[in-house]
């Protein structure tokens, strides 16, 4: 099968596609010839040393794929069978043309969803969905401001976020960033590239925003921090900006506010069974036509690099995926 390989650590560009053993099929794992996988910004992250996880080398980069599956293990469950079409969570990675995955991390696609939507659909959309819903418990009528709006994992918290209720204000680096955040329901923006955070939120709501998304740290979050309103809830996920904030806990103090941590990856270890809940509710969200996820790039494998630099390179809004067969 071909695979993109990451054999040490460094730019995209160290990383190569070559042709490896196909991966051996255990007892409840899954087969899936893979038609598209999805770029996160983590991703670009794991191949240059710089994530919290460090997989041995060699390695294939990727998480969320969707493909067709090829062949059940032993004790696989009855409702998946050879020839559906699925969306695979697959920690061995998803930069491959075929994949083995566990059967528990394997959703059927809902019917009319493309490859290329359903392989960029887990991890953006999971993300958000338990960061506003578990994590910061957000209501109805309250204030959300989503920083770094128009990215991969922005944008799905702004349809989210209108989904269950909130006013959105989305934050993003550019006017037609913004335009597409409008496009997906966002009630209300903010240029940071042009205005001043602080001040364009005390005009849009004086009394703060009840939950902060944040996807990019740095001086977006160190500017957000003085944005949150009494008993708000900030919620940490990444940091694009290439800086981790440091938060001083006099502000925390004096607004009785919260800076939570949000690492979604994580729950497929510590509580599987409610990442899976999210997914299907998720996946009847986009049924009903409430999420309709953006795919900004579609790419080959073979131009796997230049996929991965539009991420950090900030020329991408939505998803980036590569197609494959």
């Amino acid at each position: 099968m071909r695979a993109v390989l990451c054999k040490e650590f460094g730019p995209p560009e160290s990383l190569s596609l070559e042709e490896v053993p196909a991966p051996a099929l255990g007892p409840g794992q899954v087969r899936v010839a893979v038609k598209a996988a999805a770029i996160n910004f983590a991703d670009t992250l794991v191949i240059q040393g710089k994530y919290q996880e460090k997989p041995p080398f060699p390695f294939i980069p990727g998480l969320e794929l969707a493909g067709d599956i090829l062949e059940l293990g032993e004790g696989a469950p009855k409702h998946l069978a050879p020839g559906q079409r699925v969306i695979g969570l697959s920690p061995k990675g998803a930069y491959c043309s075929e994949a083995v995955v566990d059967a528990a991390m394997v959703l059927p696609m809902p019917p009319g969803m493309d490859y290329a939507v359903g392989a960029s659909f887990p991890v953006a959309y999971g993300t958000s969905h338990m960061g506003l819903v578990d994590r910061a418990g957000l209501k109805a009528g309250e204030t959300l401001l989503v920083l770094g709006a128009s990215g991969g994992v922005g944008l799905t918290a702004v349809e989210i976020g209108k989904a269950l209720g909130a006013r959105v204000i989305a934050a993003a680096s550019s006017d037609d960033k913004l335009a597409l955040c409008r496009a997906h329901g966002a009630d209300a923006t903010i240029n940071y590239a042009t205005e001043d955070l602080k001040a364009r939120m005390k005009e849009l709501a004086p009394k703060g925003a009840d939950v902060i998304y944040d996807p990019v740290g740095g001086d977006a979050f160190d500017a957000a921090l003085r944005c949150v309103a009494w008993e708000g809830r900030i919620v940490t996920i990444g940091y694009a900006s290439g800086r981790i904030p440091s938060v001083p806990a006099n502000l925390l103090l004096v607004k009785n506010c919260s800076v939570i941590g949000h690492y979604w990856g994580a729950y497929a270890r510590h509580n599987p069974a409610r990442l899976g809940q999210s997914l299907l509710e998720l996946m009847r969200m986009w049924s009903a036509g409430t999420l309709k996820p953006h795919v900004s790039h579609a790419l080959p494998l073979a131009q796997y690099a230049e996929a991965l630099r539009l991420l950090m390179d900030r020329k991408a809004t939505g998803k980036v995926v590569l197609t494959i067969g």
